[in-house]
């Protein structure tokens, strides 16, 4: 018989894909002694089935039944007795980590008898009640699937009739009143009374945990975070604990780092007669956790033991969630933190020095999303600026926005290219849409364990939280600040991470310190250099040595080459050479367009020539000893052209007021006979040099001139001559035989080795079917990743993105877009195809990539695979690129790594 619910004692840390994170942590826990709930999982199979079937499997029932009398037996009492009862939590668990985005049942087995035996057991009447209708709230909504705010007017119909803001103020006969009300809601809304049997209640439990992994939110959660769809989650039912007991209880979560710097220290968040859940949600103001050591100071040295051991035994920094009920702390979870791109790197590079983990683990703990984050701009602090409040830092940044209150609203703003902040009281799981379309995040309460702060810097987007000061009106979409200063929705306000400080309008922004760093303007080994640029700085030099793909640059200009160098930039990758022609010589070109006999067309090239030879002067000076690879003339003519509708008005305006148009009815008549239905398949490419000719010529003259001025100067050049769009060898073989003609002659007349290689773009599928043939006359191939994604997949780019990927994105068809992220089972199996094709025919077959997949962290790890040499990428890209090249290598020398 299958085996779906597991005790503790039968997991640990490491069967996350059995038991979900949550579950298999508990279990480690408990098996190292520490004071953990008894409890059980429910495994993610079971959860599987239930996705795949609609219904649980048959044998979990029985499986359950055994495994709660077990936990009876354990506690000496039955779930949900009258007198005595049992109580259970509920809790999802899936194997990563998924913040507020499936459900939670607390106090599960309270019932109209049972409260009335837990009032006479705990010797507290307020308690019980305030459990009961904590259950009711919470079932109601997560079980029964009731708008929450049917619940919430009740209670703050309560609070209101007591002339309170906090629901600490209740009275027992308040409460009593509350579970009464919210029976009655339950019966309103779903035709049936609240359910008294205690195994009903964890039986629907259950299920709605099961069935939460298929929420909107959860999926739109795994989407953004490319958590697969068929993992499932699984279910902890553990036996209650409560931090609502009165002043000596509490509940609280704590880091073992400071999760937004890495900082070492006593981080967290703690609330006094409060359940976890409390602490969470943010609908109380939390005190920071070392307030504990005053309140409970055996608590809390043990509390601090508890982490450190935790620490010693994950190698890592933990993210901790405990209750204190009546002295006695006990812990609900761990797990890895989640934390903010510049604790990433501090923390790993700090495990390093304590010897907890070497660097090559370090290296895998950081990624390049999280450079990338880095490398954003921040405040400038000279800047004058109206500080409206100042919250809690709860994940850096700077983000500047209009203030928008509800997820709706930024939603629809974020989509018409608005920058939006989402200000709100504080956030629930129902907010992710508005969180991930807002570039920040602000609310009046919560602390840095809520949930805005944990799925802000999981997300890694600027947050502020708990900014008292500021009385946040939802309902009339407006925040106001200590100062009267009232922000209504639309205006802009700017939010800053890393202090807290919240400013009315836009303020101005300032390069970040990593990007001085790679700028070469920062020194990381200054004594105020700080944790985060050494760390930086340590990382990625590990990542230089491990790495085994060289790392080149997009580059069209002598400034962009200077900048992808001191970026750490080995050569260019890709010189588009249509960026030359255009500004001033978009003139010249378009007589180059318009040439009707052989003399105009050879005049064209020739006062194009100086021009593009002193563009590759400026681009191997700057490139010296580096390789550099420019690609011929790529994209149609007729991109160089005016637009055909606008250029056929003026030509009936010239001539109904009489002005001369000769010269645009010749420009008229070409751009007509260029017209094409689908120009990025028409003539563009070696298409264009075979068609006009003398264009290749001219372009492979100048470079050939260029290289021999660099090198009579003493620099070393390497200058790679790459033809665009390459469907059949016969077509390379006729550029190449002119291009390699053209070397000859300008090497003999300058009387200079110029060194020149001769290679191709494998961007069509074609071309990787058939590259067995192309490398005979190809030196060196590099895959165009953009247009070989558009021909694999027949998506005109421009046209698909906007249409119709948001649909495939929420059906799962991508994963993510196949222009951001490559296609491994489709273009990149093309990509392997050619690799292996060529290097048959000619094993020293240079291969790299220079499409944008070049600067995006996965693709770099499949490129690694496949056995290329080189990725290139834009400037700004490229210490990303050197950081995944070297987790690439060190996870593939692991064992880690996916082929």
């Amino acid at each position: 018989m299958p085996k779906y619910v597991y005790a503790f004692a039968e997991g640990n840390k490491d069967l996350k894909d059995l038991l979900g994170g949550k579950g298999a942590n508990l279990a480690e826990m408990a098996g190292m002694g520490l004071p953990v709930p008894p409890g059980f999982i429910v495994s993610t199979e079971a959860c599987r089935v239930y996705l795949n079937t609609g219904a649980v499997p048959a044998e979990l029932s029985s499986q359950v039944d055994v495994h709660l009398a077990a936990l009876e037996k354990e506690m000496g009492k039955p779930l949900g007795a009258p007198e005595d009862p049992l109580l259970v939590a509920v809790r999802s668990g899936s194997k990563f980590s998924m913040p507020g985005m499936m459900e939670t049942v607390l106090d599960v087995g309270l019932n109209d008898s049972s409260v009335i035996g837990l009032a006479k057991t705990s010797n507290d009447e307020r308690f019980a009640w305030d459990s009961y209708r904590r259950l009711i709230q919470m079932f109601g909504k997560t079980v029964l699937g009731i708008d929450g705010e049917h619940f919430d007017k009740v209670l703050e119909a309560a609070k209101a009739a007591r002339g309170s803001k906090s629901d600490l103020d209740l009275s027992t006969a308040d409460l009593q009143q509350i579970v009464a009300s919210y029976k009655g809601v339950v019966r309103e809304q779903v035709g049936r009374e609240f359910p008294q049997d205690p195994r009903e209640q964890l039986d629907l439990a259950i299920n709605a945990v099961f069935h939460s992994w298929n929420s909107p939110r959860a999926r739109l959660y795994r989407r953004r975070e490319h958590i697969p769809d068929d993992l499932g989650t699984a279910v902890n039912v553990m036996a209650m604990v409560f931090g609502n007991m009165g002043s000596d209880s509490g509940s609280g979560v704590a880091f073992t780092r400071n999760p937004a710097t890495g900082e070492r220290g006593v981080y967290g968040d703690y609330l006094q007669n409060a359940q976890g859940e409390d602490v969470v949600a943010g609908i109380r103001n939390t005190m920071p956790l070392a307030q504990l050591e005053t309140l409970d100071a055996a608590a809390y040295r043990r509390l601090l033991e508890i982490m450190e051991t935790l620490e010693q035994r994950y190698s890592d920094m933990c993210d901790i969630e405990f209750t204190i009920e009546r002295g006695r702390l006990w812990m609900l979870q761990t797990r890895v933190g989640k934390r903010t791109a510049a604790a990433a790197f501090v923390v790993a590079c700090q495990l390093v020095d304590e010897g907890l983990i070497d660097m090559d683990e370090a290296l895998r703990r950081v990624a390049g999303d999280q450079l990338v984050q880095l490398m954003f701009p921040r405040f400038d602090a000279g800047a004058a600026a109206k500080v409206l409040c100042t919250g809690m830092n709860a994940s850096p940044g700077a983000a500047t926005g209009a203030a928008v209150f509800d997820s709706v609203t930024a939603v629809e703003r974020a989509a018409k290219g608005e920058k939006v902040i989402l200000v709100r009281r504080e956030t629930n799981p129902e907010d992710l849409k508005g969180m991930i379309a807002a570039q920040g995040i602000l609310t009046s309460h919560g602390g840095r364990t809520s949930h805005a702060a944990v799925v802000a810097r999981g997300m890694g987007t600027t947050c502020v939280c708990g900014a008292e000061a500021l009385h946040v009106d939802v309902p009339n979409k407006t925040a106001t600040a200590p100062d009267g200063t009232v922000v209504n929705e639309g205006d802009m306000i700017s939010i800053d991470g890393d202090t807290g400080e919240v400013f009315l309008g836009e303020v101005p922004v300032v390069p970040s310190s990593v990007v001085e760093y790679f700028e070469g303007t920062a020194d990381p080994e200054a004594a105020d250099a700080g944790d985060l640029l050494r760390a930086v700085h340590r990382i990625m030099s590990h990542a230089d040595v491990k790495r085994r793909l060289l790392v080149r640059a997009n580059a069209d200009t002598g400034e962009d080459a200077a900048r992808a160098r001191r970026f750490g930039a080995q050569g260019i990758g890709l010189c588009r050479t249509e960026h030359m022609f255009l500004g001033d010589r978009r003139a010249t070109v378009e007589r180059l367009v318009v040439a009707t006999t052989d003399e105009e067309r050879q005049s064209a090239l020739a006062e194009l020539l100086p021009l593009q030879r002193g563009d590759f002067i400026e681009i191997f000076t700057e490139m010296a000893g580096q390789a550099v690879t420019i690609r011929l003339l790529d994209p149609p003519l007729h991109e160089f052209l005016p637009n055909l509708t606008d250029l056929t008005v003026k030509v009936a305006l010239s001539r109904e007021h009489g002005k001369p148009v000769e010269k645009d009815e010749m420009l008229l008549a070409a751009v007509r006979r260029l017209h094409e239905e689908n120009p990025m398949l028409g003539l563009r490419g070696v298409r264009l040099g075979i068609a006009i000719k003398g264009l290749f010529g001219m372009q492979v003259r100048a470079i050939a001139q260029a290289a021999a001025e660099v090198r009579k100067r003493g620099l070393d050049v390497h200058p790679q001559i790459m033809i665009p769009l390459v469907g059949s060898v016969r077509e390379l073989r006729l550029v190449a035989e002119e291009t390699s003609g053209v070397l000859a002659e300008e090497a003999a007349r300058e009387g200079v080795e110029l060194g020149a290689t001769i290679g191709t773009m494998i961007e069509l599928p074609r071309a990787a079917l058939t590259a067995g043939h192309i490398a005979e006359d190809a030196q060196f191939f590099s895959f165009g990743t953009n247009d070989l994604t558009q021909t694999t997949w027949g998506f005109s780019r421009d046209d698909v993105e906007g249409a119709f990927f948001s649909q495939y994105m929420e059906h799962g068809i991508f994963e993510a877009s196949p222009f951001q992220t490559i296609d491994r089972h489709g273009v990149g199996q093309l990509v392997k195809i050619a690799a292996k094709a060529g290097r048959e025919v000619r094993p020293d077959l240079e291969l790299g990539v220079c499409g944008e997949h070049g600067g995006d962290p996965a693709s770099v790890h499949f490129f690694h695979e496949a056995g290329l040499d080189y990725v290139s990428c834009s400037p700004f890209r490229v210490p990303v690129a050197r950081l995944e090249a070297g987790r690439a290598a060190v996870e593939v020398a692991s064992g880690s790594g996916t082929a």
